[in-house]
């Protein structure tokens, strides 16, 4: 097959863009030709013979809400031009006023602005109202974008349950989950010292902590009750509160603020325990990283992904907001070194069987039954080698 593929980045460092570069080494191992229209693609992905880059520029329009625009209007052109020498097209969320075949949806905006710790909720200031206006925005985009799809790609139950919600037709809803390197992550023989680690049990947090989003308040608040160990913080601290609010709880010396790394496999090796109490996520991949990595995993039970775990591997937290409920599992974990080892060996399990390349073999063979539907299979080998210029 011929297929299009359309997000910002093709990357192994960036979420989204891990998904589909992936996804893009897949196709490509099974003798697709694939079209990369992004800004960013990784140099492997650019050298394969039948990997065309169709670079889309980056637009120096002041915000990502007018960025988008452009990036969307200039895949929508390229496939105007070239449709017809494809055989399927897919999208991730809004990033083409073009119809793909199938639609991958990584984050609803719709389920975030309306939570209550959405940031116009919390700052009602220029910066709370730009948030408000690219959710909003984002919502009535992306309704289009999957109202135009032939199909929509749900990457956790969670992210189908806000799609159904928001008025998309379930049965035209797929859930495939995102998946992990297994031999990237993988436990420790032993805990080795990392340099910048502190000696001891490590309770691991990894994610943006310059937002309420990804709960680093409520775990703070759970630490000044746990008895052992230390919370190390993995995450740019520039313009983040929460270094301050740990010195206002007492915490110097119980938490460690990291700043922005990139050898996070080593510090999940490093780690005695992964918590990540989300107030919203779609489908983080830092969980199964932290499952793979032979980690037990504390998180909030609506974070999406964490269905894939097993009450064998994790504690999941019923309200994430609740610090004394966090506080009592944290104790209850790093009380007894013993469970902790069994939990990672269980949580080693889970992410064994959800591998990029499961997550990659059913994507590929939903292109195969959306093409077939299609009726537009073609072995013809021509394409457009200069379409890229």
């Amino acid at each position: 097959m011929r297929l299009a593929l359309i997000t910002h980045k093709f990357v192994r460092g960036d979420g989204q863009g891990r998904v589909n570069y992936e996804l893009a080494g897949a196709a490509l191992a099974e003798g697709h030709t694939v079209f990369l229209l992004a800004t960013e693609v990784a140099p492997e992905l650019k050298a394969h013979s039948r990997a065309y880059f169709v670079p889309i520029g980056i637009s120096w329009l002041p915000t990502a809400l007018l960025q988008n625009q452009v990036f969307a209007w200039r895949t929508s052109r390229w496939l105007w031009r070239h449709r017809s020498e494809l055989d399927l097209v897919h999208a991730n969320g809004f990033v083409s006023w073009s119809r793909s075949d199938v639609n991958s949806s990584h984050f609803v905006h719709d389920a975030w602005i309306r939570s209550r710790f959405h940031t116009w909720h919390t700052r009602r200031d220029a910066y709370g109202l730009y948030q408000w206006l690219y959710g909003s925005t984002g919502t009535w985009l992306e309704r289009g974008a999957y109202r135009r799809a032939r199909c929509i790609v749900a990457v956790s139950e969670q992210v189908r349950r806000e799609l159904i919600a928001s008025g998309v037709d379930r049965e035209r809803v797929r859930v495939i989950p995102n998946g992990v390197d297994t031999e990237e992550f993988f436990p420790a023989v032993a805990k080795r010292p990392v340099p910048g680690l502190p000696q001891g049990k490590i309770v691991l947090f990894i994610g943006d902590i310059k937002t309420p989003r990804k709960n680093l308040d409520t775990l703070l608040r759970a630490m000044t009750q746990v008895a052992d160990g230390t919370l190390v913080v993995a995450g740019d601290i520039v313009g983040s509160p929460y270094p301050r609010m740990a010195t206002k709880l007492g915490l110097d010396g119980r938490v460690c603020f990291l700043g922005f790394r990139r050898d996070i496999p080593d510090l999940m090796r490093a780690a005695s325990l992964f918590v990540f109490p989300s107030r919203y996520e779609a489908c983080s991949l830092v969980l199964l990283e932290a499952a793979a990595s032979g980690l037990p995993i504390v998180a909030g039970r609506t974070t999406g992904g964490t269905e894939l775990l097993t009450p064998e591997c994790s504690v999941l937290l019923e309200d994430s907001g609740d610090h004394v409920e966090l506080a009592a599992a944290l104790n209850r974990l790093l009380g007894s070194a013993e469970h902790l080892a069994r939990m990672g060996e269980e949580a080693r399990r889970v992410a064994l069987r959800n591998t990029w390349q499961r997550m990659s073999a059913r994507y590929l063979e939903l292109y195969r039954e959306v093409a077939e539907r299609r009726g537009t299979e073609n072995t013809d080998d021509a394409h457009p080698r200069e379409a890229g210029t």
